[in-house]
């Protein structure tokens, strides 16, 4: 039986709208799909800010990471003039192994000590020929860890030295562990050196040495460490300091450097540049010449 006309209407009717709803259906999906993409492109967007060259959190993270693994301008300059740290060139990486020669530079001690001094025991002949004898004991602060025995032995050596103070044929010296003395070398920690030479009104600022009174303040860390003006090795630096203090114990002002390429004065405070003098430890040559420079005012 064929169907009555109101019945095809109906069924027309019923396709459109199956239609409309389809393409209705069509057109979410892909409003959805859209957004998605959208989305994800965004998220790329903020990924790429936030480690680009250009951003400031990836410059932040550039020089946090320089800081860690680059040494600063000012700790490579000192490491080359052999301030105490890690050695010019030294790879630090897990695959670098150490040369079996290389030596770590000895610490700068402590900074504060018991405030008394052990004296040492030692004594020995007179030096040099000068007809003024100076007699000196060494002392040590307790919590230092520096053997006063050796410590003496190694100024007696210094005194003794042909280019040191005995060339001016008027000065000798004799180290003596006990009875009547001149001065005392004293070699103590930096805050107990600040302390006794802040009694006679120097700032040592625990960094320098002194003479003050019958006492030649010698700084720890100075004794241990050397100076960042200083190539030599420490224990020329020592010399220069037991050289620079007993100067101003036998009557020497400050000098300044006497010209380009010259040894520096041993009576120069070095430590505070050398103004293009080469550094040098004694007062005097090989050859007995006064190593001098223009007095400081």
């Amino acid at each position: 039986m064929r169907p009555t006309k109101p019945a095809a209407r109906d069924s027309r009717t019923a396709r459109r709208s199956e239609a409309r709803r389809a393409t209705s259906r069509r057109q979410r999906l892909f409003g959805l799909a859209a957004l998605a993409v959208v989305t994800l492109l965004a998220a790329g967007l903020v990924a790429r800010g936030g480690h680009g060259e250009g951003s400031d959190a990836g410059t932040r993270a550039g020089v946090a990471d320089t800081s860690r693994t680059s040494p600063s301008p000012e700790a490579e300059r000192t490491e080359a003039r052999g301030r105490p740290g890690t050695s010019p060139g030294t790879d630090e990486s897990p695959k670098a192994k150490p040369s079996a020669s290389s030596e770590k530079p000895p610490g700068p001690g402590p900074k504060s000590g018991t405030g008394t001094f052990t004296t040492a025991s030692a004594s020995g002949g007179r030096v040099g020929h000068g007809t003024t004898v100076r007699r000196y004991t060494v002392q040590v602060e307790g919590g230092s860890g520096i053997s006063a025995t050796e410590a003496a032995r190694e100024i007696e050596h210094v005194l003794a030295d042909p280019r040191g103070w005995t060339a001016n044929g008027r000065d000798s010296f004799q180290l003596v562990g006990s009875g009547p003395h001149d001065f005392e070398v004293k070699i103590a920690t930096p805050d107990t050196v600040d302390q006794l030479c802040g009694q006679a009104g120097l700032d040592t600022h625990g960094e320098v040495n002194c003479d003050v009174g019958s006492q030649v303040i010698v700084n720890l860390k100075r004794w241990l460490t050397g100076s960042p003006e200083f190539s030599g090795p420490v224990e020329e630096y020592r010399a220069l300091i037991i050289n620079h203090e007993v100067g101003h114990r036998i009557g020497h002002g400050h000098e300044t450097c006497p010209g380009p390429g010259k040894p520096a004065p041993a009576m120069m405070q070095q430590i505070y540049g050398l103004k293009g003098c080469a550094p040098n430890a004694w007062p005097y040559d090989s050859d007995g010449t006064y190593l001098g420079g223009p007095p400081v005012a």
